[in-house]
């Protein structure tokens, strides 16, 4: 599924199942939840830190869905083409970072 299909598909369930988009600012602080759920899962599995008995079941895919289904939801909500606007920043990134990593003696 590209961007802008995940962006209907989203708005489509939030239209049937979802009343109405939650507002931004709600939107924003749920992002911030799902991101650092993500992070846990990364810090107690591949970190230093321990994983706890209840962490070891979380499904790292099914966190990060959550981060994209709450970027979607914002995008939409902000009237974001996010398909548009990745593919301007992959091109923009490109172009400034073409040699940048390759010439980073630190990746090396």
């Amino acid at each position: 599924m590209d961007i802008a299909n995940a962006q209907k598909a989203v708005d489509n369930w939030i239209k049937e199942h979802g009343v109405r988009y939650f507002n931004e600012l709600t939107n924003m602080a749920q992002l911030t939840e799902e991101v650092g759920e993500v992070a846990r899962i990364i810090a107690r599995r591949y970190g230093e830190q321990s994983e706890k008995e209840s962490d070891k079941n979380k499904d790292l895919g099914e966190e990060l869905a959550d981060v994209i289904f709450v970027v979607l939801c914002l995008a939409n909500q902000t009237g974001v083409d996010l398909e548009e606007a990745f593919n301007r920043k992959l091109d923009i990134k490109t172009r400034r970072d073409k040699d940048r990593h390759k010439n980073n003696e630190k990746l090396k």
